[in-house]
């Protein structure tokens, strides 16, 4: 932790794991690798994670990020996000003569074949998630007529389904444990035969970090939570440390945004990152509570992650004559975009 001063009684107790998942690490590498690979711009669309530090980072690189797949030129290489994008938006970068690099968490991917797969045998489909969120956005878009969302325990009772016995919920995997539980209790109320999913949706790194942060809390006086305020999953270590006991607990994106006046009458401090941050941010978190007398670093460590995922094979690929065909071959003027990323 290089040299930190300790004041007497005061610590911070540094959960793991905590900072990037595998789904993240594999998107990041995967706008990295497209960049050195095939050279800027190289086009995201929506935020490749949820995290403003990287996503800077990522566009001082080249890469040019985007909410529509419509702002992308034709002949271009647009990547399609961490959350998962609807089918409508594959076809959408089809009609736009587009190569596509896909770097959906495989996770996500899961969810969106398991509502495929219950929508082929006719089941109404409860989508436990957030609305608005870009994952919740992506699996719906895979069975539009057989997904209604259920956002939350009290959205339970608003449910109607056809069949009872015909009903499965499915969920958004950065949401709290509890939360999704809570839910699914009161969906089971509502309908007794109520089927599962083949496996729990919530993605095992969010599990993790949930744990680390309970098992933290009741201790802590404070838990500095990194990560950013889209990010569904810090948001949710936020709630967790608070239920798990924590007098109070922030979200932060860098250190400088930590209130010294957080730190009155504190002498434990909880530190912990969302699954898509970078732990670098996490050291600087470190560093500011060492100057202020929080040097004695003990780890709260929940569980061991071992979990890598292999980067897109589109990547493989040599994406940007594959652009520049897909524009001959359906037609136009597109040209591929080598500007950089002053244009966005």
């Amino acid at each position: 932790m290089g040299c930190m001063t300790a004041s007497p009684g005061r610590r911070v107790l540094l959960a793991a794991p905590r900072g990037y998942c595998a789904g993240v690490d594999r998107a990041v590498i995967a706008v990295e690798k497209a960049l050195e690979q095939y050279g800027a711009p190289v086009y995201v669309r929506h935020e490749i994670v949820h995290n403003k530090y990287v996503v800077q980072t990522l566009e001082k690189k080249g890469a040019v990020f985007v909410e529509r797949t419509e702002e992308v030129p034709p002949g271009n290489i647009v990547m399609f996000s961490a959350h998962g994008v609807a089918p409508a938006v594959h076809e959408e970068a089809r009609r736009g003569r587009l190569a596509t690099i896909d770097a959906t968490c495989p996770l996500v991917t899961k969810v969106h074949k398991e509502a495929v797969r219950f929508a082929n045998e006719d089941y109404d489909i409860l989508l436990i998630g957030h609305e608005g969120h870009e994952e919740v956005i992506g699996t719906s878009g895979e069975a539009p007529e057989h997904i209604q969302l259920v956002d939350g325990p009290e959205d339970a009772a608003n449910v109607e389904v056809r069949d009872p016995s015909k009903v499965v919920w499915l969920s958004q995997t950065t949401l709290s444990v509890d939360e999704t539980m809570e839910t699914v209790d009161a969906l089971k109320g509502k309908f007794p035969q109520l089927l599962s999913p083949p496996s729990d949706d919530i993605c095992y790194a969010t599990q993790n970090r949930q744990l680390a942060v309970k098992q933290m809390g009741a201790e802590a006086d404070l838990v500095v939570v990194v990560g950013s305020r889209n990010s569904s999953n810090s948001k949710r270590l936020v709630e967790v440390a608070k239920l798990a006991g924590a007098r109070a607990a922030h979200l932060v994106d860098f250190a400088d945004e930590i209130d010294e006046a957080w730190l009155d009458g504190v002498t434990t401090v909880g530190v912990t990152s969302g699954a898509s941050v970078p732990d670098v941010l996490v050291e600087q978190v470190l560093e500011w509570l060492a100057e202020r007398g929080y040097g004695d670093v003990e780890i709260v460590r929940a569980a061991e992650e071992s979990i890598t995922f292999s980067l897109p094979k589109e990547l493989r690929r040599d994406l940007r004559d594959e652009a520049t065909a897909l524009v001959a071959e359906r037609g136009g003027t597109g040209t591929a975009d080598t500007t950089g990323p002053d244009r966005a």
